[in-house]
């Protein structure tokens, strides 16, 4: 069902085609009206009950793939190096490990997939990154690392949620 939240989540898609541009305002306008649908969605899908199970896989769909393709054009510009962008992503390597555990436990259909904090941190995260990157200001090498560090507190707090009792 094609939902106001859902509609806007879709947005993020020819947001990111706007990084094609070298232009950089239009950049940094793209990465706003990312950042913005991304709040906007979410919260309109809580406000007004707009939840729908298309919701929950796009909104994150979305993000994953205007992180991918304005982090490729990075690397495709020589702006940003393979290892840095790898890092930057390493939440979603982690919530494969996620999938396998599941899997292996045999949770994958009972589990109730949802945003968990360390994941949405994670998003802004990567959302400021891109938008340092957009605007050519310096920052320190460790922000990338501590990509890796989010990560895994994101993976323990699915594990945690997936195994309540354990807590």
């Amino acid at each position: 069902m094609l939902n106001p939240p859902n509609s806007l989540s879709l947005l993020r898609a020819p947001l990111a085609l706007l990084f094609l541009s070298e232009n950089l305002l239009v950049r940094t306008l793209a990465l706003i009206g990312a950042m913005l649908t991304d709040c906007i969605d979410g919260y309109l899908a809580r406000r007004y009950k707009y939840t729908s199970k298309l919701g929950v896989i796009l909104d994150p769909m979305m993000d994953k793939f205007f992180v991918f393709f304005t982090l490729a054009i990075f690397i495709l510009e020589k702006n940003l190096l393979p290892w840095q962008a790898l890092l930057m992503i390493s939440r979603d390597l982690f919530l494969c490990i996620f999938a396998l555990y599941l899997g292996i436990r045999g949770n994958w259909k009972a589990y109730k997939f949802r945003a968990v904090r360390w994941g949405k941190i994670t998003t802004a995260m990567q959302f400021g990154v891109i938008l340092l990157h957009t605007l050519h200001i310096a920052f320190p090498i460790w922000i990338y690392w501590s990509f890796l560090m989010v990560g895994l507190l994101m993976f323990v707090e699915l594990v945690k949620l997936a195994n309540p009792l354990s807590s």
